[in-house]
């Protein structure tokens, strides 16, 4: 299999100030993402390479989808999310954050696969103002309005409440 967004840099590594736009679709298998969150729908990239002195500067963006579920009402999500790029390549890496250029050549895949990645939320919402359930019964707030009465208190909280009134209040 080709490897895909392996860009030859020969051009670029030329003369600095050369520039080279590339857009391209890749198919997430080509990803190895081994991450279940991530759909297989293809990931599209547009990327601006630019030589410098120092090396080839990568900005663009990447786009692909994801899936999950809510954090409190448990509704499934599905939403395509998109990721800027802004890294730098350099030959011997003088910089420690920066990816090597090998064989006068820039593999793109481990800096859109990080970025992607990274940006995938832990704990996604349906929406900001998501309910969930009732502690109590369980219903989805976000559908119906249960009859359960959520102000019981915490009994480990006890011995503080019982100060409550007892001392003056420190505040200025």
């Amino acid at each position: 299999m080709a490897k895909p967004l392996i860009v030859n840099a020969v051009e670029l590594l030329r003369r600095p100030g050369t520039t080279k736009d590339i857009e391209v679709a890749v198919a997430v298998l080509d990803f190895e993402f081994d991450d279940s969150r991530i759909v297989d729908t293809p990931v599209d990239i547009s990327v601006h390479l630019e030589s410098l002195s120092t090396g080839i500067h990568v900005s663009g963006t990447a786009h692909a989808t994801w899936a999950g579920v809510c954090r409190r009402c448990l509704a499934p999500l599905v939403e395509r999310m998109s990721v800027d790029l802004d890294e730098m390549y350099q030959k011997g890496t003088y910089d420690p954050d920066a990816y090597e250029i090998e064989n006068d050549q820039i593999n793109l895949l481990p800096m859109v696969r990080e970025g992607l990645l990274l940006a995938v939320p832990l704990s996604p919402l349906c929406r900001e103002d998501c309910p969930g359930f009732c502690p109590q019964c369980g219903a989805d707030l976000a559908e119906t309005q249960c009859g359960c009465v959520t102000t019981d208190s915490d009994p480990r909280w006890s011995a503080l409440e019982n100060l409550k009134g007892v001392f003056p209040d420190d505040a200025p």
